[in-house]
């Protein structure tokens, strides 16, 4: 399983790039949100390795909340790399989770491929996608899970202590709890 790739960039269109990594050269599909931010020369790509009979696929994304996003919709009845991509490309994984949590089926539906009935199923299917992505792309040291453990036994939601940790500076466990107790009083 290829998990991921550090290479140059030998040639690159929006739907895909080729990588060269110690003489091989790697087809690696993307989104256009990762098109846009590819940088030039060097790239470090998170990939997801996708084994099908008749093809092996790479797709390939700068960001692992965005490798998330793609691996936690492919999970869903219908729903291919294609289509996955494709919501890659419509939404980053902060604006496709408030999607979610708002249950806004229209925007759901503007991502090409997806109709109605699909954009219902992936409605159901994500409930709580956004607390799972904000656990999903905090940052996870020692002191942060403490933290977090610690907020939790108060009763806190995971998503809002996320939230709050996020935006607090300090290193130290007790430093981060009382930071996020004041944050946490204004959310």
């Amino acid at each position: 399983m290829i998990v991921g790739l550090r290479g140059t960039i030998e040639y690159k269109e929006p739907s895909f790039v080729h990588v060269e990594v110690g003489g091989v050269v790697y087809e690696v599909f993307i989104s256009l949100k990762t098109f846009s931010a590819l940088p030039k020369g060097e790239v470090k790509l998170f990939t997801s390795h996708i084994i099908r009979e008749d093809a092996q696929l790479l797709f390939g994304f700068l960001e692992s909340s965005e490798k998330a996003l793609f691996t936690r919709l492919l999970k869903i009845n219908g729903v291919g790399p294609k289509v996955a991509i494709a919501i890659c490309s419509t939404y980053t994984p902060s604006q496709f989770a408030a999607v979610i949590n708002n249950k806004d089926i229209k925007a759901v539906q503007k991502v090409p491929g997806i109709g109605p009935k699909s954009a219902g199923r992936i409605l159901v299917e994500l409930n709580g996608f956004d607390e799972e992505m904000l656990v999903a792309a905090s940052p996870k040291t020692k002191s942060f899970n403490e933290a977090s453990e610690a907020l939790e036994s108060l009763g806190f939601t995971k998503a809002k202590i996320v939230k709050a940790l996020s935006a607090c500076e300090g290193s130290d466990t007790a430093v981060l709890v009382k930071e996020a107790l004041k944050l946490l009083q204004t959310l």
